[in-house]
């Protein structure tokens, strides 16, 4: 008698690849913050941290496209894996800015810095517990919000401040990278959304 073998097709660890990259976001976050309280080394690492999160997130999609059955719907793990990666790009791309107008970091920019870091914080807690605890998740996602609520109140602080400040230049430039904290801030709102909307579906 013919014996068949059946093989599954490989399942590959969809979220904890999702929080790999949420891991090496969360380094260049920190180095973020680093940059953003003064020490201008520190933004090769929120590059070098940028370019292997780009890494994290192709190896996340290819596995999501290998995959037979994902925990979450593919949707809402590329949206989530999108968000993630616009966090460093936004983060990069602000300090590149901060040079070429040559104006460096506040204590607002690096206040808001480290809201941004603790806001991503609560998001890797709420991407570990997605799957089985739904009331985690979404108590996770709402403390990021709630970062970014303070993030927004800083910045409005800062752009109401700059009506003090004489210096043309200094004042858009410093307006600009304000915006760009802003930018930070929709993303991470824009990430918790989706959180709680993958937990809606799953209920």
């Amino acid at each position: 008698m013919t014996r068949q073998h059946w093989f599954l097709p490989e399942t590959p660890d969809v979220l904890g690849l999702l929080r790999g990259q949420v891991a090496v976001t969360i380094e260049g976050l920190d180095a973020f913050r680093a940059w953003a309280g003064g020490d201008p080394a520190a933004a090769d690492a929120v590059r070098d941290a940028e370019r292997r999160g780009d890494a994290a997130k192709r190896a996340l999609l290819s596995a999501l496209r290998a995959a037979f059955v994902t925990p979450l719907e593919p949707e809402d793990v590329f949206a989530l894996s999108r968000g993630v990666d616009r966090l460093l790009n936004h983060a990069r791309d602000l300090i590149n800015e901060s040079d070429a107008m040559a104006c460096p970091p506040d204590p607002r920019i690096a206040e808001m810095a480290g809201l941004i870091g603790d806001a991503l914080r609560e998001i890797d807690g709420a991407v570990a517990c997605l799957t089985d605890d739904a009331d985690r998740a979404t108590e996770a996602a709402d403390a990021a919000i709630t970062h970014e609520h303070r993030l927004e109140h800083v910045y409005y602080e800062g752009m109401a401040a700059l009506l003090e400040v004489t210096d043309r230049n200094e004042r858009i430039a410093r307006r600009e990278l304000y915006r760009s904290c802003s930018r930070l801030g929709e993303t991470v709102v824009d990430i918790a959304d989706r959180v709680v909307y993958a937990v809606m579906k799953q209920s």
